[in-house]
């Protein structure tokens, strides 16, 4: 009798633990947003800065980065160039080429005596060899995994960071898709190399990425990276007003997800999204063919035959038939896996970051965003959005009742686990 009592127990507490993983934040959103104001309206900033939290900086300048050939040597050139201070949070961070070239850099600032902080999610980074890791804590870097795997914590092991954020000498930031793994190298040139965008920002705006960086550190160690080599004075260098923002499960905040309903709200021109990941909710459903309804042109840039989770191409592909008939322009993009993360309204917003267009980064991830306010910026990710369309199929409805039976099937079977996904 004993033993069924402790069995009952243990059951019930691993029970209740695998539950907590399926947890959403306490603030969750349930009602549509209404078309209130234009994005160009001054309403629109005043209520992005107040709701997201941090407050829109002017000043800034943002640097597209297309791809791996331009990424990776950039981010290595300003670990490199690091004098005081490099913060490093990334989700994936696997073994490889990519991967020792990036312990490479980091281990030989901090045996220049530079202050080198890592953040890696334990879950993103198991194909990460405990050499390389062992390395550069042996050269003095400070590296933690984010929730790792314990009986404590067992709760929360659903929740993740997918936050990418580097800061050096608190003055150069960078942010966007991008992970420390072989297939982000390259050019897109084919299957094995994925298309991505990242950002390399300067101005006031990086301050706000090194809180980002500041969040999980926290929770991680408990102490607070602060003073003038983390947060030095920073001035106007650009003419991009910016925001760097956070969301996090742990806090019970849906940020990214009111970011985006807001954003979609707005729209009474143009709605330009690049998504990895396009797994929306019925509120995001709904903000996007109201949108329609008003006469807003929306293209989707989403990926095609190559991607990496099956399960995520099913459940959004059941979700576009209705999509299709309200006029929304679906393009799949054919040449390799496209990780562009990349939101753009009515030509004077735009959006990017870690963030996926998915309810796990909406309430299960923690994420960082950052949103620029801007024509001329926008202007040119227009060009940038365009040029990817030049590599797409369009997808129609004829297509979507057309696919196969098989699919439709394992639909039914995935949806109901989409957030998960």
């Amino acid at each position: 009798m004993t033993w069924t009592i402790v069995i009952t127990v243990l059951a019930t507490i691993l029970v209740a633990a695998i539950a907590m993983n399926f947890a959403t934040p306490e603030k969750t959103l349930e009602k549509k947003i209404e078309h209130r104001y234009a994005v160009s309206d001054p309403q629109f900033q005043r209520e992005m800065g107040v709701m997201m939290g941090p407050a829109i900086l002017p000043g800034n300048r943002i640097t597209p980065l297309r791809n791996g050939t331009e990424i990776f040597p950039a981010m290595l050139q300003a670990i490199g160039s690091a004098q005081r201070t490099v913060t490093f949070e990334t989700y994936i961070y696997w073994s490889g080429d990519v991967g020792k070239q990036f312990a490479d850099a980091l281990s030989e600032r901090a045996r220049a005596g530079v202050k080198v902080h890592v953040t890696i999610d334990w879950a993103g980074s198991v194909k990460m060899e405990d050499s390389m890791l062992k390395g550069m804590e042996d050269a003095g870097v400070k590296v933690e995994r984010y929730r790792p795997l314990h009986w404590y914590n067992i709760g929360r092991l659903n929740n993740r960071t997918h936050r990418k954020i580097l800061v050096i000498d608190g003055r150069v930031g960078f942010t966007g898709g991008v992970g420390i793994a072989d297939q982000w190298m390259g050019n897109a040139e084919d299957p094995d190399h994925w298309r991505e965008e990242h950002f390399r920002i300067e101005g006031p705006a990086v301050a706000q990425l090194q809180a980002a960086f500041n969040d999980n550190w926290i929770k991680t160690t408990g102490e607070v990276l602060n003073g003038p080599d983390y947060f030095p004075p920073l001035e106007e260098v650009g003419q991009s007003p910016a925001h760097v923002f956070i969301a996090s499960p742990a806090s019970g905040s849906e940020s990214m997800h009111l970011m985006y309903l807001l954003a979609l709200a707005a729209a009474e021109e143009t709605i330009d999204l690049a998504a990895s990941y396009f797994v929306p909710d019925d509120l995001i459903m709904e903000a996007i063919i109201a949108a329609r309804h008003r006469g807003v042109r929306v293209r989707l840039l989403l990926p095609g035959k190559h991607i990496d989770s099956e399960t995520v191409r099913l459940a959004s592909k059941a979700e576009w038939g209705e999509l299709l008939l309200a006029g929304v322009e679906v393009y799949e993009y054919q040449p390799t896996m496209i990780h562009v993360k990349l939101l753009i309204i009515d030509g004077e917003m735009v959006s990017v970051g870690s963030t996926n267009f998915d309810i796990r980064s909406f309430r299960l991830n923690d994420e960082a965003s950052l949103n620029i306010y801007d024509r001329e910026f926008a202007a040119r990710m227009t060009e940038v959005f365009e040029s990817d369309l030049k590599h797409t199929k369009e997808y129609t409805y004829d297509l979507w009742q057309a696919r196969p039976w098989k699919d439709k099937f394992a639909e039914k079977f995935i949806l109901p686990i989409k957030s998960q996904l």
